[in-house]
C-alpha cells in the first residue's frame, strides 16, 4: 500500500544530488581558472623572444636592416673626404691670392690715376706755352709789327680756349645776367637809376666750373635799383 510519506520520500530520494556529483562541478572550474591563470601570468621564455625576433627580421626589407660599413668602404670614405678637404683648402688659398694681387693691381691704378690725372691736360698746354715764348721772342725784336705780336697772343689763347673746352673746363662771363650767388661773387653794389635790382653791370673778373663743380666764382658788380626822383617846381 503506497502511502503519501512514502511518496514525499520518494520525492525527496529523486530530487536529492549526491555529495560526489556536487563537488566536481566546482572543482573542475577551478582547474580550468588555475590553468587559464597560469597560462597568462606565465612570462615567455627567452628561446620564444629570440623566435618572434627573428621572425620579425625576416619580415624587414634589406635597406630597413641597418648593417655597419666594412673597414674598406670606412677607408675609401676618409680617403674621398680628404681629397676633398685638400682641393677646398687649394681653392681658398688661389683665391686669397687672386684677391691679393687684384687689391694690389687697383690700389697701384689709383695711384697712378692721381699722380697722371692731369697728363692729358698737360700734352695740350705745353702748345699753349710753346706759341706763348714764340710771341715773347718776337716782341723782343724791334722790327716787329705789334699787330703781329697781338695776332699771335689771339692765337695762343684760342688755343687755350681750345684746350679747356675739351676737357670741360667752361668760363662764366655773367654780363648782364641776374646775380647768382651759386656761381658769382659780389665784388660791389652800384645804385643805378632805371635799373634791375641785382643785375650785373661789370665783371672784374670771370669764372670757371668744371663739370657741374666750381673752380672760380666769377668776381662782378651788382646794382641796386634806385627811381630818379622828379626835379622840384621853381616857386
Amino acid at each position: 500500500m503506497i502511502t503519501d510519506e512514502s511518496i514525499v520520500n520518494e520525492k525527496d530520494t529523486s530530487s536529492r544530488i549526491p555529495e560526489d556529483k556536487l563537488n566536481e562541478k566546482p572543482n573542475a572550474s577551478e582547474d580550468e581558472a588555475r590553468s587559464f591563470q597560469e597560462t597568462t601570468d606565465t612570462p615567455a621564455s627567452p628561446s620564444t623572444i629570440e623566435a618572434i625576433s627573428a621572425s620579425d627580421e625576416e619580415n624587414l626589407s634589406p635597406d630597413e636592416v641597418d648593417t655597419p660599413p666594412s673597414l674598406e668602404e670606412l677607408t675609401i670614405q676618409l680617403k674621398q673626404m680628404t681629397e676633398k678637404a685638400e682641393n677646398n683648402w687649394e681653392n681658398l688659398i688661389r683665391q686669397r691670392a687672386e684677391y691679393e694681387n687684384l687689391q694690389k693691381r687697383m690700389t697701384r691704378e689709383l695711384t697712378n690715376a692721381r699722380k697722371y690725372a692731369l697728363e692729358k691736360f698737360a700734352i695740350e698746354l705745353l702748345a699753349v706755352k710753346d706759341s706763348m715764348e714764340l710771341g715773347i721772342d718776337a716782341a723782343a725784336k724791334s722790327e716787329t709789327d705789334m699787330q703781329t705780336v697781338q695776332d699771335g697772343m689771339a692765337l695762343t689763347l684760342k688755343m687755350l680756349g681750345d684746350a679747356m673746352n675739351k676737357f670741360a673746363i667752361v668760363e662764366i662771363n655773367p654780363i648782364e645776367e641776374k646775380f647768382d650767388p651759386q656761381w658769382h661773387e659780389a665784388m660791389a653794389v652800384q645804385p643805378t637809376p632805371n635799373s634791375e635790382d641785382g643785375a650785373i653791370l661789370h665783371v672784374h673778373q670771370k669764372g670757371y666750373q668744371l663739370n657741374d663743380r666750381l673752380l672760380r666764382p666769377a668776381r662782378v658788380i651788382v646794382a641796386k635799383s634806385i627811381q630818379e626822383q622828379p626835379p622840384e617846381n621853381p616857386t
